[in-house]
């Protein structure tokens, strides 16, 4: 359609909302950095003062996956309060433009080689990560009115660019450390997020309809959470509910073993406040067909736990395994071990599409292709890629190196279940959320995520004592039976939606003030 007379925020570039590849360009550079940073922290941690890199942290495998599991959970569970702050205060504009400001300065920090500039540096980022990430997502949705068929277009495009800044960052970061040493990786991931910055200040006047700061009619109209931990107090029910798991939570801090038993009790705690405060949404929600909904949105929560707990192998114990334990050299040169975790963002741009059309065309012959269907299929072909780490495994027992050859077959099968499960879910979440907590879900969305990261950290542990044949075997077959579990009670789950993702067609009249998701 003709550009020249509407508004910047109404302009498309190949047939999508031009606010769409301003969002995907800031991501590009945030996920840069932080994927960037990812996939020499575990190695960093574990790196002697005598590394060939400078000086790491020579802390053992155990402490290393132990604080990579915290921090994968901490950095997406943050999203939480910051969904909160951009649906009551700032706005999602407002709190993208603080959590990608505050991101600069924690990959600045971290560049230092100082202890302090570590542990300041890692918490930057979980506050940074947490305004920033449930609420670009946010954006990205209410790019598109409601039953917009280009939306999931949309967040796959938005993906390529997640994916994107991954392979850049995986591809170069080993190079940089190999060279300059590990200060100079995480300094580069600051230089990176800037350049993230500076796209998204450029690009204001294509987003200027989304992600506004919230009127003070429609926090009125709101239901603050405030208010419904005062209604949960006045439900002896879900009081006593939220009671026993407070109770829990304590015992566990006085019970867990090691130094991070009331990092537990604190964890627990914040999931038994976000209990209660998922049972009074739901109380307060005005229509049968929303509580429904509501109910479809939790459990896929549990279905992205189960992915990210078993794909977030990729940067804690396959990192490890990459490192320690894989033959790396081709053609007389050692491949950087950040490289192998960049296999997963090359595989995406490689096949994303081709992932999405198989999608859609078996969606046009009338066959099976709900978000929920695609999130368990997702799941059991992510999991199947974790039968060749079981190859590794058995290499390495036989020859005392594994070779490559199983760490790409594993990453393949991991991307392709990505593509069929991540992307959506996002564009799941759009759908079903009620729209005064759009980005509070989103914001669960991610902590969701964390928390699955966390499942990693734990697994990854674990291994030491389990072995790691069985727990890339244990991975492998859970995965595949929850997916089996999903499908089996597919359609039950599909009426509770209520057609949210029936009758989507292309609509390409911009408009301001249009809902995240049905009412």
């Amino acid at each position: 359609m003709s550009t020249t007379t509407l508004q910047p925020h109404q302009k498309e570039l190949f047939g999508h909302p031009i606010g769409l590849f301003v969002l995907f360009f800031t991501e590009m550079w945030e996920r840069f950095s932080y994927y960037g940073m990812r996939a020499i922290l575990v190695i960093y941690m574990i790196a002697m003062a005598s590394d060939k890199n400078g000086p790491g942290l020579g802390w053992s495998e155990v402490e290393a996956l132990k604080l990579y599991g915290w921090y994968v959970m901490l950095v997406y569970v943050v999203s939480i309060p910051g969904g909160i702050l951009a649906d009551k205060i700032l706005g999602q504009k407002k709190a993208v433009m603080l959590g990608a400001s505050i991101l600069v300065a924690g990959h600045g920090i971290l560049a230092i080689e100082a202890t302090w500039a570590f542990f300041t540096g890692l918490g930057l980022i979980i506050l940074g990560v947490g305004c920033l990430k449930p609420n670009i997502s946010t954006m990205v949705g209410g790019l598109y009115q409601k039953g917009d068929i280009r939306r999931d277009k949309g967040f796959s495009i938005f993906y390529i660019g997640i994916n994107l800044g991954s392979l850049l960052a995986t591809s170069l970061i080993g190079l940089v450390v190999a060279k300059w040493g590990w200060h100079a990786g995480f300094g580069m991931a600051g230089v990176a997020m800037l350049l993230g910055l500076l796209v998204y200040v450029w690009g204001q006047k294509y987003i200027a309809h989304v992600g506004n700061k919230p009127t003070k009619e429609s926090l009125k109209e709101d239901i603050s959470i405030g208010q419904l931990f005062a209604d949960l107090l006045k439900s002896p029910l879900q009081l006593g509910i939220v009671a026993v798991l407070l109770g829990l939570s304590l015992y566990a801090g006085f019970t867990f073993e090691g130094v991070d038993h009331w990092g537990y009790g604190a964890l627990f705690i914040f999931l038994s406040l976000v209990t209660g405060m998922m049972m009074m949404i739901y109380k307060n929600l005005d229509s049968q067909i929303l509580k429904d909904r509501f109910i479809v949105l939790l459990l896929s929560f549990l279905i992205v736990i189960v992915f990210w707990g078993a794909f977030e192998q990729a940067g804690g114990l396959m990192s490890i395994y990459t490192e320690t334990k894989t033959d790396r050299m081709l053609f007389g040169y050692e491949i950087p071990t950040p490289m192998f975790q960049g296999l997963n963002a090359g595989f995406i741009l490689l096949f994303a599409v081709a992932v999405a059309n198989f999608w859609a065309k078996r969606k046009l012959k009338g066959k099976e292709a709900s978000s929920l269907f695609k999130m368990a299929v997702g799941t059991i072909i992510m999991g199947l890629g974790f039968v060749f780490m079981v190859f590794a495994v058995n290499d390495y027992e036989a020859h005392g190196k594994s070779a490559m050859i199983w760490l790409v077959l594993a990453y393949l099968f991991h991307t392709i279940g990505e593509l069929s499960s991540s992307p959506v879910s996002l564009s799941f979440i759009t759908k079903l959320a009620p729209a005064k907590y759009a980005s509070l879900m989103m914001g669960v969305y991610f902590a969701a995520t964390g928390l699955g990261g966390k499942v990693a950290g734990i697994l990854g542990e674990n291994s030491k004592a389990l072995g790691e044949y069985t727990i890339f075997a244990g991975i492998t077959i859970f995965t595949i039976l929850f997916g089996v579990l999903v499908i089996a009670i597919l359609k039950p789950l599909k009426r509770l939606t209520h057609g949210a993702e029936d009758d989507e067609h292309e609509i390409h009249d911009e408009t301001e003030g249009f809902e995240l998701a049905d009412n």
